[in-house]
């Protein structure tokens, strides 16, 4: 009787483990030193997970990680510490000195054998390159045999590894020949001739053989292997310097048309998006460039970010009234308002001391105030300088006899005009009609031809 009960125990304490719901997490646990930034990260490495770890006043840190498996980076700041691959069920602790990591990281737990891994193959590889990048001088046969041999030793061990999980295996077997093949194209590409001093050399066919008819539409390798993210963002920049030697399209547009074409979509959000915040910036016909993402991207989120700067972008679109500034110093004295110009066109040229692009726009912009003064146009030149500037500015007007009508306005990169025209970066040029309309907000350079083809156009 009592084994019977004793099996019926049993039976029920089974049937209840059974019944336990799975473990959807991974702990993190450790300590810090030396940190000055405070903020610490965990990133998946696909960006669907971003979590920042609360860190206690001696550096210690314990926290639980949904949305795994995966792929991890531990920042501090802006500086990644290490990856670290991560399973439902792991208990991981990490111990580092921030001021020395590569020698100081230890990763110890249940489920650290992955992220071991990851640290002996950047040991290895970090030793094979050398400080001087001694490797890409090597010739092509012996380059690729060296590699050859890390990419064997590397798949070696992680086929005889215990612990790791079967599907880290496969992922890293398939990035261990990404490494491989992203390393000739790098040797190819730029690395060999730089480094062996050869600016004449040309790959042989046989060398780049391997690198050919590799798939590039696996996200899910676009997202595990950063050789494999290379390797794609090369063959689409590739793709744009292509388009720019054979087409006029304007450089801003250049970016969004070639990632539209993008088959894979998650890669296409991705790319489309990592240029689109900063070539809107860039662009003249906006418009299009809109377009071109909207009906290209299904990420809802990024879409909302665009949609919000291309809206900005409307408020002053050709035949808008202009945004207005108040009491800007004028270098010769006293005050100047935008509403003071009215009357005549207004060519502005939002400029700084500090920017190289700016200076070298000077003797263009000087040529042209001359060959139009007395007509109806103004020239202005707004300094964006920081107050630290001010007499830097003031100097620079003198010394480089800068013409027409020289203010600084009175935030520098904050100043409202400044944010009303979504500047981000200079020199930038605008052109107002004398009713205070925008003709163009981002007008051609002084030392475009186009420039001079639009002031005839208006009959300056």
């Amino acid at each position: 009787m009592k084994k019977i009960i004793f099996n019926l125990i049993l039976l029920l304490s089974i049937v209840a483990c059974s019944k336990q719901t799975p473990v959807d997490y991974a702990l993190v646990s450790g300590k810090i030193d030396n940190l000055e930034d405070k903020k610490v990260t965990l990133i998946k490495s696909d960006n669907s997970l971003e979590k920042e770890l609360a860190i206690n006043s001696n550096g210690t840190f314990k926290d639980t990680i949904k949305g795994t498996p995966g792929l991890y980076r531990l920042t501090v700041g802006k500086n990644i510490i290490t990856p670290i691959y991560l399973d439902n069920g792991n208990d991981i602790n990490l111990v580092v000195d921030v001021k020395n990591s590569m020698s100081t990281l230890k990763v110890t737990g249940l489920g650290a054998e992955a992220t071991d891994y990851m640290l002996l193959k950047n040991k290895k590889e970090k030793a094979l390159k050398g400080e001087d990048r001694a490797v890409y001088k090597l010739e092509e046969a012996d380059f690729k045999a060296k590699f050859k041999e890390i990419h064997n030793n590397l798949k070696a061990k992680l086929d005889t590894a215990q612990g790791i999980p079967s599907v880290f295996k496969t992922l890293e077997k398939r990035n261990l020949n990404y490494e491989y093949l992203n390393e000739l194209e790098r040797y190819a590409g730029g690395y060999h001739k730089q480094w062996a001093k050869k600016r004449g050399y040309k790959p042989s066919k046989e060398f780049i053989a391997e690198t050919k008819g590799v798939d590039l539409n696996n996200d899910v390798d676009f997202h595990f292997s950063s050789a494999y993210k290379e390797m794609v963002n090369r063959y689409y920049n590739n793709k744009r310097y292509a388009l720019s030697r054979k087409d006029s399209l304007e450089y801003g547009l250049r970016s969004v048309t070639v990632y539209a074409t993008i088959p894979n979509q998650i890669i296409r959000n991705e790319l489309i998006f990592s240029k689109a915040e900063y070539d809107l910036y860039q662009t003249v016909d906006f418009e299009k460039f809109y377009n071109i993402f909207i009906n290209a991207s299904t990420d809802k989120e990024n879409n909302a970010k665009i949609t919000e700067i291309y809206n900005k972008f409307m408020k002053v679109s050709k035949g808008k009234t202009s945004p207005k500034f108040i009491d800007y110093e004028k270098h010769s004295g006293g005050t100047l308002s935008l509403d003071d110009l009215k009357g005549k066109y207004t060519y502005i040229d939002v400029w700084a001391t500090w920017c190289g692009p700016c200076i070298k726009e000077i003797p263009d912009l000087k040529r042209i105030e001359k060959a139009y003064r007395g007509k109806n146009i103004n020239f202005l030149s707004i300094s964006i300088d920081d107050v630290k500037d001010y007499d830097k500015w003031k100097k620079m007007v003198v010394d480089k006899k800068l013409g027409g009508i020289q203010v600084m306005a009175d935030k520098a990169f904050g100043s409202q005009f400044v944010l009303d025209y979504n500047i981000r970066s200079i020199p930038r040029f605008i052109l107002i009609d004398p009713n205070g309309v925008i003709v163009s907000q981002n007008a051609p350079n002084p030392s475009d031809p186009e420039l001079i083809e639009l002031f005839n156009e208006l009959g300056i």
